[in-house]
């Protein structure tokens, strides 16, 4: 005889108390408040198979509320992910173990997104669902027709992406969206109320969603609602009414229980209350065949999706798309391009030379999915006749995110971890502050996706030092797995598109100017910027001084190099378009680009941190010291000392330093 669904959930209970008590860490209040809500998804309306964990028509299941991790690690154990074995969990938030503190993304099969950080699962799942929608105006309901779940707390939807996200997915209608809202009024500090007075149904309901409230613990009006959830034809919220640690006995409800590890005696009353008589980390048959058959239930769908895919004239093309494989011929264009730029060597801001590339790109790659943050004239992110992203049919290729950088790059990742869309989308330099969040999780997750921001430096000119990144450009490069590219010209720029596109595991920052710079490179016919740094000007002889610049101070190295040639002085270039791709080079080429030169110099419209691997500890750096100004650019680059005439100078001081006067 099966169990029923109050044992079954209950198994879900003990494991979250066991684990998080061996490990003497953890949140089990979350995993045990939830359960009742996860039983009746995972059993009757989520769509997966346990063996196929990366079938492609999948529901996706998002724990926004990455804390209670323990949750999603035993509903994979009990479901029969083979990933996710007993041992697994008895080592949960151990060294080896793939039961991490948090859920991440590539690291546990059944794990969609990496979470932990509160709302950005949600704005996440955002993406995922728009993505669902535009895959299915692709390749049709045959092939895509999945919805996307989230279980998000009080602090998911107290942070703000979370409205920047619930917007988005109201504007655009996405009806395959469900969010499970654990309604337990609690934050680690106590009571939600503390700190909170809002009507979260009456919010979501603004922002166009459909809501409703259920009681959390009732398994048959949590399936109504999820049944309800599914015939509506916008996103949906379901405030499911909870008690944080149910089933702990005297610690349930207990506001203070979200990261308490229950004490021995505290678990044995959890145990008596349930009625759960098993040891440690054992569940019997009678609960795990009901699990295990909720696994495989799947099965027989995906089968015959597989049918249907096979008999589809689409099937090479979808799968191609959702192995993230480029189309053939995806970079013809923009070759061709690339040559012509450097024969004709147009001067004009990077961010046009970026929009240049993505006019050869965006019709050649159909996975592109292009948008901005209300900045699509000053972003060149949009492709003159591409269709907006928008309902009923969601085959548009551009989003209008709206100001909302952190929900933008947050679906972002969603729509790459979802597959089958490569996104990329523009906002200024600066504000990738807001963003910066979802940017480092990208990095972490390996998602690809490029942000483009443009306005990189006090060339932004008049709109003075709030619009000026100074420290930004610095600050990205710091992300493990981030490649920030910096092009110098068209050449440059469509390069490093090409390198953006072409690495699968790595999300790329596109910082670019917004006024005009002289092109520098006169030859195409090699990738320089794949090696992140190279020679751009050699010396007339030995070399004195080595200049290094990026972007669009790589112009004003040259013009440098030019004054100190004129006066004897042997002098070289360095443009270094990507550090990170530059550091991974061999030894031997990374000495042979910074060189022995007696004199290095580095400039760059940023402050200097970073710059001392090129030109160590005793080079010279021409850059900010401090905030911009409000000026014309050209002014600003006077004033602030970042010239040709002023790195001439400074590599002349350095030279001569110790000379008698």
């Amino acid at each position: 005889m099966s169990a029923p669904l109050q044992t079954m959930a209950d198994a879900i209970r003990v494991l979250s108390m066991d684990a998080v008590h061996k490990a003497k860490s953890g949140h089990q209040g979350m995993p045990m408040g939830m359960a009742d809500v996860a039983t009746v998804l995972w059993t009757k309306f989520l769509k997966y198979d346990a063996a196929k964990p990366d079938w492609a028509d999948r529901d996706r299941f998002v724990l926004s509320a990455g804390h209670g991790s323990m949750l999603i690690y035993s509903l994979l154990h009990l479901t029969g992910f083979k990933a996710v074995t007993m041992d697994q969990i008895r080592d949960f938030r151990q060294w080896g173990s793939n039961t991490a503190g948090h859920p991440e993304y590539g690291h546990t099969p059944g794990v969609e997104t990496t979470t932990g950080p509160l709302g950005q699962g949600l704005a996440t799942a955002v993406g995922m669902a728009m993505a669902e929608r535009h895959l299915n105006s692709r390749f049709g309901d045959e092939v895509v027709d999945h919805r996307t779940w989230v279980i998000a707390g009080d602090g998911c939807l107290m942070e703000g992406v979370s409205h920047e996200a619930a917007s988005i997915a109201g504007r655009f209608k996405l009806a395959k969206l469900t969010v499970l809202f654990d309604d337990n009024n609690t934050t680690i500090d106590g009571e939600a109320t503390i700190s909170e007075t809002g009507d979260q149904l009456a919010r979501f309901k603004a922002y166009g969603w459909a809501v409703k409230e259920v009681d959390g613990h009732h398994f048959g009006k949590i399936a109504g609602a999820m049944k309800w959830a599914t015939r509506q034809n916008r996103p949906t919220l379901i405030a499911c009414k909870t008690k944080i640690s149910k089933g702990a006995g005297r610690k349930e409800g207990d506001p203070h229980s979200h990261g308490y590890t229950l004490f021995d005696d505290e678990i044995a009353d959890a145990r008596l209350a349930m009625g759960w008589t098993h040891p440690p980390f054992v569940v019997p048959d009678e609960v795990l065949k009901p699990w295990r058959s909720a696994g495989k239930k799947g099965g027989k769908a995906r089968k015959h999706w597989q049918a249907k895919l096979d008999k589809s004239p689409l099937k090479s093309e979808f799968e191609r798309a959702m192995k993230g494989d480029l189309p053939a011929g995806a970079f013809d264009r923009l070759d061709a391009y690339t040559a012509e730029a450097a024969a004709s060597k147009p001067a004009a801001a990077t961010r046009q030379h970026s929009g240049s590339a993505l006019e050869q790109l965006v019709p050649a790659i159909p996975e592109m999915v292009g948008g901005s943050a209300d900045l699509t004239g000053s972003n060149n992110t949009y492709v003159k006749g591409t269709k907006a992203f928008d309902l009923p049919h969601y085959d548009g290729r551009y989003v209008h995110y709206g100001v909302r950088e952190h929900g933008m790059a947050a679906a972002m990742n969603g729509m790459a971890l979802h597959g089958g869309v490569i996104p990329f989308s523009g906002t200024f330099l600066v504000f990738s502050d807001y963003s910066r969040p979802a940017i480092r999780l990208g990095a972490l997750m390996g998602t690809r996706v490029v942000h483009v921001m443009t306005h990189d430096s006090i060339g932004v000119g008049e709109d003075g030092p709030t619009h000026q990144p100074v420290e930004h450009v610095g600050s990205l490069r710091m992300i493990p797995n981030l490649n920030v590219y910096r092009p110098a010209d068209a050449v440059e720029a469509a390069e490093c598109w090409k390198l953006a596109l072409s690495t699968k595991t790595t999300p790329s920052v596109m910082a670019l100017s917004r006024q005009k710079v002289p092109a520098v490179r006169g030859s195409a016919t090699e990738n320089l910027s794949a090696k992140g740094a190279y020679e751009l000007s050699p010396a007339s002889g030995p070399a004195q001084v080595t200049l290094f610049g990026s972007g669009t101070e790589v112009s004003v190295a040259v013009a440098a190099q030019k004054l100190l040639e004129a006066e004897g002085i042997a002098t070289r270039v360095v443009s270094t378009p990507c550090w990170e791709l530059f550091f991974a080079q061999p030894a031997a080429y990374r000495k042979s680009v910074i060189g022995d030169a007696k004199v290095r110099v580095a400039v760059e419209a940023q402050v200097g941190f970073g710059w001392e691997r090129f030109i160590g500890e005793d080079g010279v750096f021409v850059g900010m010291t401090g905030f911009g100004a409000s000026a014309p650019a050209e002014v600003l680059y006077k004033q602030f000392g970042i010239t040709g005439e002023a790195v001439a100078a400074a590599a002349k001081a350095k030279l001569f330093a110790n000379e008698p006067a």
